[in-house]
């Protein structure tokens, strides 16, 4: 078995009377891009101060490389890291500020540290910026040059702290693909922070979803979205309908239900005995909405009809339950209010909780 390039094994750390990270164990693997994913407050940024270094854990230990690292001082420890602020060194210009890690640390001589700078500004597509000043560059131009400022000292981890947050909308998704075109190019090991689902989503190999100072839940983009393990990550990723059922019976990973007066058979994420509550989260982009009843479909009558850019937003009342369908720009979606249509959805579409809220 590959044996991992960064371990954290039951870090604890505390601010005064304040439990922030509780028992947090992760290993990271070499090459991968992984994802801290939650709330604010919820340790994410803590946990990426304690592997820089900039935080002491007050239990636990890191292992890099097999290697306790806990007790080295930042500069010791061989992973950097880029902040929502970039700190680009305001007096200092492009190459400079580039230059500036492999100059203190003296691990390059000048000839090689001109090369290894405009190999990094070709790798960040920036050159020709080398005699710009920070002040002189756009958000989205800072952003890769303090990037390039952490990769040219080879860190085995790179970490980010939110460095995609003062963009504008559109800039984000730019960034975002070009982060993790970056990272797949140079093969370093990204740490990256953020509270943004969507940016997790589209950048990640591995998303560690955090609440509360706990991991919550770590899989892939498509195992955190389709299948998770409780209701704060069905809460927090992905855009969902929350019900609460009973249920009627449980065999293997299917569990019947009952929504009102409906009978429903949904794929269940925990074992729950009849005659127990539950709480069924259906993505509500994986609604279908028809004009004739389907197996397993449930009635209702259209409450409302919101045109948002390429989404319909579809609310049905069903008996008690509001329940909302998004659907994508479709010339036979014609609903009407007081229709009365049928929804329905694929076996990834809904999954069966219990009720208990998943953080501690």
């Amino acid at each position: 078995m590959k044996k991992p390039l960064l371990s954290l094994v039951n870090i604890n750390k505390f601010f005064g009377d304040v439990h922030v990270l509780k028992d947090i164990t992760l290993d990271i693997q070499q090459g991968e891009f992984l994802t801290l994913l939650g709330p604010s407050g919820c340790g994410k940024t803590t946990l990426l101060r304690c592997i820089a270094g900039l935080e002491r854990i007050d239990s636990g230990d890191m292992l890099l490389n097999g290697v306790s690292i806990k007790e080295l001082e930042p500069n010791k420890r061989n992973v950097n890291t880029v902040f929502q602020n970039y700190a680009l060194f305001p007096h200092l210009n492009v190459y400079d500020n580039i230059a500036y890690g492999p100059r203190v640390k003296r691990t390059m001589a000048e000839p090689e540290l001109q090369e290894k700078v405009a190999e990094m500004l070709d790798l960040v597509q920036m050159t020709g910026y080398e005699g710009r000043m920070p002040h002189q560059l756009s958000g989205g131009q800072r952003q890769r040059i303090a990037i390039a400022r952490a990769l040219i000292n080879q860190p085995d981890i790179l970490l980010l702290d939110e460095p995609l947050g003062a963009l504008d909308l559109k800039l984000r998704k730019h960034m975002q693909t070009e982060l993790s075109q970056l990272q797949k190019k140079t093969g370093t090991t990204f740490v990256y922070v953020t509270h943004d689902q969507d940016e997790a989503l589209n950048m990640s190999d591995r998303i560690a979803v955090l609440s509360q100072g706990r991991i919550q839940q770590i899989g892939t983009p498509r195992e955190i979205y389709n299948n998770p393990v409780n209701l704060f990550v069905a809460d927090f990723i992905g855009d969902r309908n929350l019900l609460e059922v009973e249920v009627l019976a449980t065999a293997d990973s299917y569990s019947q239900v009952k929504l009102g007066s409906r009978i429903i058979n949904v794929r269940s994420a925990a074992y729950l005995e009849a005659g127990q509550r539950g709480m069924l989260a259906v993505h509500k982009d994986k609604l279908r909405i028809a004009a004739e009843p389907g197996p397993n479909s449930l009635a209702g009558t259209v409450l409302s009809v919101h045109y948002a850019g390429y989404q319909i937003r579809v609310e049905v009342q069903i008996e008690d339950a509001v329940i909302t369908a998004v659907e994508y720009q479709q010339s036979e979606s014609d609903y009407q209010v007081g229709d009365q249509v049928y929804l329905s959805w694929d076996d990834h579409g809904a999954i069966l909780l219990p009720m208990e809220a998943g953080s501690a």
